[in-house]
C-alpha cells in the first residue's frame, strides 16, 4: 500500500505532513514514498535520502518535521541559522527545481526507489550548512551548482530502453547494472594517458588513470562543504595508512614537497640552539641537517659508508654522549635505496634516551615499505605525494603523535616558520578532519581529489598485501640486476629498499651512455644523486601502480629494456 493510497492514518499525526495535491504530485511521481504506509515510513525515508535542498546564500536540511508546522521564507542573511522547516514548505522549492515528469529519461521508471531517490538528492546539496570554524577571521561562504546539465531523450530513443542517449547520468547507478540493460555497450574507460615513456624513477611514479582523472576536479571551494568533506576524509585514511589510531596523533596535509616536512619538522619541534642526531644513509640526511642548521639547530651526523647504515650500537653509543631532543632517520634514502630498520631503531631510542623524538623521513618509504606508528612508537613521519602514495607532486604529508604536539605546544620559542608553523596549521587540521570548514592558507583542491583517489585505492586491500607484493618484485628486480652481472650501492640485503634500486654501472660506463639507450625503449631511469659517485650509478624506481597493477608490465619492460640497453652500449651481459 502506497502513501496516496493509504486513508486509514491518524488525522491528528498527518496533518503537518498534508500538502496540497500539486505539491505532493513532483513527490509521489518520482516514487520517493513508493511502499510507505505510516507517517514513520515516511519521515525515516526521508532522512535515509538525505533530500536536502538549497535556497540562495542558505542551506537547509529536514530533521524534524514532524515536531514544527510553521512554513519558512527564508532570508538573504548567510548568519541566520538553518530553521528546520515543514515539508509543506519544502515542496514548492523543489516544484520550482525539478523538471516535469514528461521529461524523465525512459530508464526512470525501471529503477528501484533507493535510486529514484538519488535522482533528487543530486539537485540538492549534500551536507547542511556549518559556519566557518577557523582560529582566523574570514568572510567566506560557497554554495553548490543550481543544478545539473542534461539532454532531453528523444521520442526515437524512448523506444529503446536500452539506449541511454545523454550525455550526464541522472542517477549514482552503478555502470555495471546499466551494463546488464545494454551488454553490448563499450566498458567505461578512465582517463587516457597519451603514449608516453614508462617512468620509473624514485618519484615522481607512474600515476594510475583515475588518479589522473580526478585532478581534473572542476574548481571548487577550498570551504565549500563538499571539498571539506573530502580534505577531511584524507586526513582520517592517512591514519589508516600510517597504521595509527591513537586520537592524539595528528596528520598534516600541506602544499609543499617532501622538504617542506623538513622545515615543519626543524621549526615546529625544536628550537634554536637544540641538539639533534641525524642518521645518515646518503644525500637526503646531509639535505635535512642542512635545514636544521638554517633555523640555528645543532644537527650532528652519525654517517654510514656510501651503500650502508650506522649500526646500532654506534647510535646508543652516540646518544649516551650527549642529550639529543631529536634523531631522524631516513627510512629510504632516495640517493643510495639504503633501507633503515625503524622497528628496531625507535625502540633502542626509547629504552636509551626516552626523551628524544623520534623523526622518521619517509618520503620514499610510506605506501611501500612497512611503517607502523602506533605499534614502532614513532614521533614525526614525513612523506611526500608523489612516491609509493601515488598522487601528483605537491603535497607535503606529515603524521605528528601526541608526544611531539605536546612538544610543539611546550616550546618556549616562536616557530621559526610562518608558512610551516602549527600554530597556524594545527587548528586548519584539526577542524578539516571534523569536516568544518577553515582557512589559513589555500590548498590544492584538485591535488586533494587526487591524493583522496589514490588513498581509497590503496586502502581497498589489505596493506600487509601492499606490503608483500613491493618486497616480492624488488627482490624480482634485485636477482635480475645481479644475474646481469651488475652490483647495488646497498650491497647487504638487510639494507635494501623495497622501493628502488641503486645499480652501480659497468665499469668505465657513465648515466649519459645509458640513460638515453633506455629512453628509446620507452623506459626512464634515474641518474646518480650521491655527490661522491652520482657518475657510476642509475636509479630504477619500483613502487605504486607500476608494482601493484597486474596489468601492466613496467618491471619486466624495464629489466628488458636495461639488459638490451647496456648490450648496445657495449656490455657483455654474462651468460
Amino acid at each position: 500500500m502506497t502513501w496516496t493510497d493509504k486513508k486509514t492514518v491518524e488525522e491528528t499525526r498527518i496533518s503537518k505532513l498534508t500538502l496540497p495535491a500539486s505539491h505532493w504530485k513532483i513527490l509521489t511521481h518520482h516514487g520517493i514514498f513508493q511502499g510507505c504506509i505510516d507517517h514513520n515510513q515516511i519521515h525515516q525515508t526521508i532522512l535515509r535520502s538525505r533530500l536536502y535542498f538549497h535556497l540562495p546564500s542558505l542551506s537547509s536540511h529536514i530533521r524534524t518535521f514532524l515536531n514544527t508546522s510553521t512554513t519558512y521564507t527564508p532570508s538573504p542573511s548567510v548568519s541566520q541559522k538553518s530553521p528546520y522547516v515543514t515539508l509543506a514548505a519544502l515542496a514548492p522549492h523543489l516544484l520550482r527545481r525539478f523538471r516535469p515528469l514528461s521529461k524523465l529519461p525512459h530508464h526512470f521508471a525501471t529503477l528501484a526507489p533507493k535510486d529514484r531517490l538519488s535522482l533528487i538528492s543530486r539537485h540538492l546539496t549534500t551536507t547542511s550548512h556549518v559556519p566557518l570554524n577557523t582560529p582566523f577571521s574570514i568572510e567566506r561562504d560557497s554554495s553548490p551548482s543550481d543544478d545539473l546539465d542534461w539532454s532531453p531523450i528523444s521520442k526515437d530513443a524512448r523506444s529503446v530502453p536500452t539506449q541511454r542517449q545523454q550525455t550526464r547520468s541522472f542517477s549514482t547507478v552503478e555502470e555495471s547494472s546499466l551494463q546488464k540493460e545494454s551488454p553490448e555497450q563499450p566498458k567505461p574507460t578512465m582517463s587516457s594517458q597519451p603514449p608516453h615513456p614508462t617512468l620509473l624513477i624514485p618519484g615522481p611514479i607512474e600515476f594510475d588513470d583515475e588518479v589522473l582523472q580526478s585532478m581534473s576536479h572542476y574548481s571548487q571551494s577550498h570551504v565549500s562543504a563538499p571539498f571539506v568533506n573530502t580534505f577531511g576524509e584524507v586526513l582520517s585514511m592517512l591514519r589508516k595508512l600510517f597504521l595509527t589510531e591513537n586520537p592524539a596523533s595528528q596528520p598534516f596535509v600541506i602544499s609543499g614537497s617532501g622538504t617542506l616536512g623538513w622545515d615543519m619538522v626543524a621549526a615546529n619541534l625544536v628550537e634554536p640552539g637544540d641538539d639533534v642526531l641525524v642518521l645518515h644513509t646518503g644525500y637526503f640526511a646531509d639535505s635535512f641537517a642542512d635545514c636544521f642548521e638554517t633555523y640555528g639547530i645543532k644537527a650532528t651526523q652519525l654517517k654510514a659508508p656510501i651503500g650502508d647504515r650506522p649500526q646500532q650500537d654506534e647510535v646508543e653509543k652516540a646518544l649516551k654522549e650527549k642529550a639529543y631532543k631529536m634523531i631522524t632517520i631516513t627510512h629510504t634514502d632516495t640517493s643510495t635505496g639504503v633501507l633503515s630498520e625503524i622497528k628496531s631503531l625507535a625502540s633502542l631510542i626509547h629504552r636509551v634516551s626516552p626523551e628524544t623524538l623520534v623523526v622518521v623521513d619517509g618520503v620514499c618509504s610510506v605506501g611501500c615499505e612497512e611503517l607502523r606508528f602506533d605499534d614502532w612508537d614513532l614521533d614525526c613521519v614525513i612523506t611526500a605525494s608523489q612516491k609509493a602514495i601515488g598522487c601528483p607532486a605537491g603535497l607535503s604529508i606529515v603524521m605528528a603523535s601526541g608526544r611531539a604536539i605536546e612538544r610543539f605546544k611546550a616550546r618556549k620559542s616562536p616557530p621559526g616558520s610562518y608558512f610551516g608553523s602549527w600554530k597556524n596549521w594545527l587548528p586548519i587540521m584539526q577542524n578539516y578532519e571534523a569536516k568544518k570548514p577553515s582557512y589559513f592558507a589555500t590548498p590544492s583542491p584538485q591535488l586533494i581529489h587526487a591524493l583522496h583517489t589514490s588513498l581509497t585505492q590503496i586502502l581497498s586491500k589489505p596493506l600487509e598485501d601492499r606490503f608483500r607484493i613491493h618486497k616480492e618484485t624488488s627482490e624480482k628486480i634485485k636477482k635480475a640486476v645481479t644475474d646481469l652481472g651488475l652490483k647495488q650501492l646497498a650491497s647487504k640485503p638487510e639494507n635494501q629498499a623495497n622501493g628502488m634500486t641503486a645499480i652501480y654501472l659497468p665499469e668505465g660506463m657513465t648515466p649519459p651512455d645509458v640513460l638515453p639507450t633506455l629512453m628509446k625503449k620507452g623506459v626512464v631511469f634515474a641518474g646518480g644523486l650521491h655527490k661522491e659517485i652520482a657518475a657510476k650509478y642509475v636509479r630504477f624506481g619500483h613502487m605504486g601502480v607500476s608494482v601493484t597493477d597486474p596489468k601492466r608490465d613496467d618491471i619486466d619492460k624495464a629489466l628488458k629494456a636495461l639488459r638490451e640497453g647496456l648490450e648496445e652500449v657495449g656490455y657483455k651481459v654474462p651468460s
